[in-house]
């Protein structure tokens, strides 16, 4: 698979720049809002934004559904922020209604860093890159527990709550509580891509 086809998940979130690095890194991505367009995906990438809106879009899209079930065949994902929250099998401090794609083995807690104000930026050792990471944290959320099978690539000293991860991957589904597009550093992106040229 020269350029695989990935769908970015448009209905929230920072789509653009995503579809940039995506194609610099090799891939023929699209932005994804219909229930026919899950089919043509290799693999998906849930860009961040606000995890309860998008997960009320996904269901007015009726894209939802179709997205668990590719996600339950083994599609490859990729979520970022929000796109951490929407691929985890558990939420803590969501909405009591709030539901997600599921396929990502861990409990997330939602603005687990805090509010706005305390977004913060920070060089990040990541598994498998060979030099630190430049992540960006907006409201971001971390991982509290991760089932077996999952593998942490990366983890954040939060002070007293001590180290929690922040960049996880079971099998072919990744997922980062970070913005890495608006790092300007690609290399997990061209990890995603790696991922679905090799399903």
């Amino acid at each position: 698979m020269s350029a695989p086809r990935i769908g970015v998940l448009a209905l929230q979130g920072d789509v653009r720049e995503h579809l940039r690095m995506l194609t610099d890194a090799g891939a023929e991505p699209f932005g994804l809002r219909r229930p026919a367009e899950v089919e043509r995906c290799d693999g998906l990438l849930i860009p961040g934004g606000e995890s309860t809106t998008i997960d009320k879009l996904s269901r007015i899209f009726e894209v939802r559904d179709p997205i668990r079930a590719r996600l339950a065949e083994g599609m490859p994902a990729f979520g970022t922020c929000a796109g951490m929250i929407m691929l985890a099998d558990r939420i803590r401090g969501g909405l009591p209604d709030q539901q997600t794609f599921g396929g990502l083995d861990v409990t997330v807690r939602r603005n687990a860093f805090g509010r706005q104000v305390d977004s913060f930026e920070t060089e990040l050792d990541v598994a498998g890159l060979a030099a630190p990471m430049h992540a960006v944290f907006i409201r971001a959320p971390w991982v509290d527990e991760v089932g077996e099978g999952v593998e942490v690539l990366a983890s954040v000293d939060a002070g007293p709550a001590g180290q929690h991860p922040v960049v996880v991957r079971q099998g072919a589904v990744l997922a980062s509580s970070f913005h890495p597009e608006f790092g300007g550093d690609d290399r997990l992106h061209r990890m995603f891509v790696d991922t679905v040229r090799a399903g």
